[in-house]
């Protein structure tokens, strides 16, 4: 399995705020919908390809729908999200460190088994990706969710 991880990034919360959210992937669907007039157009017109559900997140796609669950979580310190039923086993492990009673870093890591022909061809996207990711986790908007 190969590791792809994000840049530490500095979140200004309480890690057990931002553990709570997202360890509840339905936090983000009643975000969404209070606040879908805010979304841009193109977020929008992808909304109905992503559900929130209970567990975890469902998304359509190319290859049919791929749900990424929660399969394991450490309070207040680790939430794993793993993808079932996708032709490449792959999670996504989001790390957070209390830095002090306001502040969290974060590193979001990318977990995937990858044949090594597929690895040298996508694994600068895949390292991209999860950076990507790690920002995205920086600026979600924990005092409204």
């Amino acid at each position: 399995m190969e590791n792809y991880k994000s840049d530490k990034v500095v979140i200004n919360h309480n890690i057990d705020v931002i553990y709570s959210k997202l360890s509840d992937p339905r936090v983000f669907k009643a975000h969404i919908d209070q606040n879908i007039d805010r979304l841009p157009q193109e977020a929008r017109e992808h909304l109905d390809k992503v559900k929130f559900e209970d567990d975890g997140i469902s998304v359509e796609s190319p290859v049919g729908t791929m749900k990424l669950s929660v399969s394991e979580s450490v309070a207040p310190s680790m939430v794993k999200y793993t993808a079932q039923s996708s032709p490449v086993p792959f999670g996504v492990t989001i790390n957070l460190e209390a830095i002090d009673e306001s502040s969290t870093q974060a590193v979001t890591e990318l977990n995937i088994e990858l044949p090594f022909m597929l690895k040298a061809m996508v694994g600068s996207k895949l390292s991209e990706g999860a950076q990507k990711m790690g920002e995205m986790i920086a600026k979600l908007p924990y005092g409204e969710l």
